[in-house]
């Protein structure tokens, strides 16, 4: 705060005194530090609002009772509330200007602003890296606003009820929800935890005021959890920060509310975002609490602070019509639904409006449906006040990112900003002997039809033309965000074929650059020389090493080459015998980091078709380890199995044994070692530049590529 006497210039004294008559009217402030009678003007310097948000009207003092219903947080004592951090302040000339507009204005009692608050609203999204507990914090949530029947069976996870995110146990897709606490309507948005999807995550800030980021009492600020709570920052959200799994035996949560509290001072947060609120939360167990040791039977003190920190929405109720479309469903019976927060004017069903792109192109569309979230569902509705999250039909049309506004004075807002890709794989139809035996989709428009068609939700994902007309250049966040798509695409019956997962550089001012990644790595002590070693090899910078909990676990942090990464995960794993984590994050373009090899043994390629048998299969192993088993159809130039040495070694695992016409009196019994299983992630990152992945409903095989093959010929 920073105090001016009224009148004064901007920084040199003297200050003149004013008469004795003159009043100001914040009133007098008399010290002995300043001379007799000087009139004083008070003025609290905050942080530049969000382009994308109003600005906030001042604060009603902390005195009046209704600051708690006003979204105005005030800290409750906790364990490092004494934290803060000081910031300098300039005081220029644009801070007497500010003084001077202050003194002349009406007060805010005066006239009546379009500005208005919704107190029966609240809005929040749930943030986190991935398996800090964000969807089972939302099931708890559900379970204690009495959504389901008390003798109603509710399976874990809810909110993921999509069957990949069941079988990977991650959340893929934001999805909507709403609870009621206390005549207050509190609509959940809960978001991926995993970096690749971070487009989903920065598309849904668009539709709240603040949000709740959990963290893992253990492992603390992670990764995604700097890159989530950098964009919360960036629109102005409030932040509640809530410590989950504090039942952990090994937790920590002094040292995680710390490390978070240096996190907010390294992404430049403002002082009232520093002064965030923390929480304390068993998650599964549905407890919360303002202490780790004390806790309540309920999360009662975790909806408090969401009603007492969680700004109530700012709207303009008198306002034009102003939508803007932040997510997108499709159901079979009422087409594409658009999902999204109404920021001005009221929404009604069967009203005409005008949908604007990004580029002022509109047209007229129609609101067939119109639905609320409300508990686990969506309910209809005849009208929607601003401030709520809707869900609209009857614009099939509608794309992510245009806004649905007035049809007579409607404006577009500002267009969802996503930050670029930085992987490219390409999609091409399937060319192997076994084309078209276990999908239904093999041609290339239909192949082209369903990627142009996953452009209309993802964001984050953009779709090229390849060389040929058949070859397709898919970009993406990373290697898991393009591998749910494939795996989507092979559970709907497309066949088609993928090469070997290639990052996007950059050329400025003739340097040529590559995208780096953040890797943060937990490894025991006694394997951590090998996993050094491994990043070591693939152009890795460390950046950090420090002791992580107890059980001699270490937490080494690189800024790797993307491309370095790719196929890094297996080789940590292995290197730790399946006891290390690896989670990475995007950071930044830097300088080219030269070559790299990312695998050092050859692949073993059958040279003839046919059934395998376990003839052939006993000598192929001594070469190396084996994909295919027994009685399993190949072809040829299909990768089955790892050489043991650098280099390709062509092998034939379809050969008999020759028949003779000496009597054998006892059968040789055949050892064959268990074949290796790879998954489709596992195959992505097997792969080289020569190799492609034929993917099917039924079977994941890999090749060597053809045209690559008979280029090395000529």
């Amino acid at each position: 705060m920073v105090v001016i006497p009224q009148g004064s210039p901007a920084i040199s004294p003297p200050y003149k005194t004013p008469k004795p008559t003159q009043t100001t009217r914040r009133g007098s402030i008399h010290s002995p530090l300043y001379p007799p009678l000087m009139q004083m003007q008070t003025i609290t310097l905050r942080a530049a609002p969000s382009a994308r948000r109003p600005a906030l009207p001042p604060p009603p003092p902390p005195a009046s009772s209704s600051n708690l219903s006003a979204g105005r947080c005030f800290l409750l004592p906790s364990p490092n509330s004494h934290r803060r951090r000081s910031r300098s302040l300039k005081v220029s000339a644009s801070l007497e200007q500010e003084v001077k507009e202050r003194a002349d204005s009406p007060s805010p009692s005066a006239g009546k602003s379009s500005q208005a608050t919704r107190r029966d609203v609240r809005n929040i999204a749930i943030v986190a890296h991935v398996d800090h507990g964000k969807t089972t914090l939302v099931d708890s949530m559900l379970r204690q606003s009495k959504v389901f029947r008390e003798n109603q069976v509710v399976q874990e996870r809810i909110m993921d009820s999509n069957d990949l995110e069941r079988e990977r146990g991650i959340t893929i897709l934001s999805k909507n929800t709403s609870i009621t606490y206390k005549g207050t309507k509190i609509n959940i948005i809960d978001t991926p935890g995993h970096s690749d999807f971070g487009g989903e995550v920065e598309r849904v800030l668009n539709m709240v005021e603040g949000i709740l980021l959990v963290v893992d009492s253990v492992e603390g600020p992670m990764p995604q959890t700097r890159f989530v709570l950098k964009k919360a920052l960036e629109f102005g959200h409030a932040v509640v920060v809530v410590v989950n799994k504090v039942d952990r035996p090994i937790a920590r949560p002094e040292f995680v509310v710390n490390s978070t509290f240096e996190l907010f001072i390294e992404l430049n947060a403002t002082d009232e975002q520093c002064d965030f609120q923390t929480v304390y939360a068993i998650g599964l167990k549905g407890k919360a609490g303002m202490s780790a040791d004390d806790l309540a039977d309920d999360l009662g003190p975790l909806f408090e602070a969401i009603l007492r920190c969680i700004p109530e929405p700012r709207i303009e109720k008198d306002g034009a019509l102003q939508l803007l479309v932040s997510n997108t469903e499709y159901d079979e019976h009422k087409g594409r639904i658009a999902i999204g927060r109404l920021h001005a004017g009221e929404l009604q069903r069967g009203m005409e409006v005008k949908v604007c792109t990004p580029d002022d192109a509109c047209r007229i569309g129609k609101i067939g449906e119109l639905f609320v979230f409300q508990n686990f569902g969506r309910v209809p509705v005849e009208s929607v006040s601003a401030g709520d999250i809707c869900a609209i039909c009857g614009i099939n049309d509608i794309m992510i990112g245009e806004t649905i506004a007035d049809k007579v004075n409607g404006t577009a807002l500002p267009t969802i900003k996503i930050e670029e890709p930085t992987v490219r794989m390409s999609f091409s139809i399937n060319t192997s002997p076994f084309v078209g035996r276990e999908g239904k989709f093999v041609t290339s428009r239909n192949l082209r039809d369903r990627l142009y068609r996953e452009l209309e939700r993802n964001l984050a994902m953009k779709v090229e033309d390849g060389e040929t007309a058949d070859t397709f250049l898919v970009s993406g966040r990373g290697t898991l965000h393009l591998t749910i798509l494939i795996e989507n695409m092979r559970r709907e019956g497309y066949e088609f074929m993928i090469g070997p997962p290639k990052v996007i550089n950059k050329t400025v001012n003739g340097k040529l650059l590559e995208p780096y990644e953040i890797a943060a790595v937990e490894v025991p002590e006694e394997y951590m020389g090998s996993v050094v070693e491994l990043l070591g090899k693939r152009r890795g910078q460390m950046l950090d090493m420090e002791a992580s909990g107890p059980e001699g676990t270490s937490l080494l942090k690189y800024k790797v080459p993307t491309r370095g990464l790719i196929g890094l995960r297996n080789a940590v794993l292995t290197a730790s015998r399946g006891r290390a984590i690896l989670n990475t994050i995007f950071d930044s373009y830097g300088p080219w980091a030269g070559d790299l090899s990312s695998r050092d043994q050859g692949s073993l390629v059958a040279f003839e078709g046919g059934s395998t048998t376990s003839y052939a299969c006993v000598n192929a192993q001594e070469r190396g380890v084996l994909f295919v088993k027994p009685g399993q159809d190949v072809y040829k130039g299909q990768i089955v199995g790892i050489h043991q040495r650098p280099g390709d070694l062509a092998l034939n695992v379809c050969k008999k044994k020759a028949a003779t016409n000496v009597r054998s009196n006892k059968e040789t019994t055949v050892v064959l070692d268990e074949p290796l299983s790879y998954s489709l992630d596992d195959c992505i990152e097997y792969i080289q530049e020569d190799e492609l992945v034929e993917v099917t409903p039924a079977s994941i095989r890999m090749c060597k590529n053809p045209k690559i093959s008979k280029k090395g010929k000529n």
